[in-house]
């Protein structure tokens, strides 16, 4: 499936210095202060990109799987997503991310549907695409 020609339909637009300091997006919205993490020898006094990252992804996948159970016709309403996002050295100098998705569904939707949605969803997923070859994802459905 070619994408030449896509017409863009939102584009989120932030800018921030690094690790210690704050990522303001250019409508003002999201202003949040930074700071490395303590595991890596900082304050860990404000937020930090695996944590906004984390954030966007469970958003983003939980809208996803919204998506797929009307498509489907099951209601997902009460479902949640928790994205957890590993930051380790890649062995080449520099560091990788990880990230496992824990997908907690309605009571009542059997095991194999709710596998189902969930891998269909991983398919629609922005983030599940952009990162889809690039990072691990494991999917956990509980």
């Amino acid at each position: 499936m070619s994408t030449k020609g896509a017409r863009i339909m939102y584009t989120a637009i932030a800018t921030a210095a690094g690790r210690d300091g704050r990522a303001v997006s250019s409508d003002g919205k999201l202003d949040v202060r930074l700071a490395l993490q303590k595991e890596l020898g900082g304050n860990g006094e404000g937020t930090n990109p695996e944590q906004l990252f984390a954030a966007g992804y469970a958003a983003c996948f939980a809208s996803s799987l919204q998506f797929v159970g009307a498509s489907k016709k099951v209601d997902v309403s009460d479902a949640a997503v928790t994205a957890e996002i590993g930051l380790s050295p890649n062995g080449k100098g520099g560091f990788r991310l990880d990230a496992t998705l824990r997908v907690e569904l309605p009571d009542g939707i059997a095991p194999e549907v709710a596998q189902e949605l969930v891998e269909a969803a991983h398919q629609v997923c922005p983030y599940s695409n952009a990162t889809r070859g690039n990072i691990p994802v494991k999917l956990v459905v509980e």
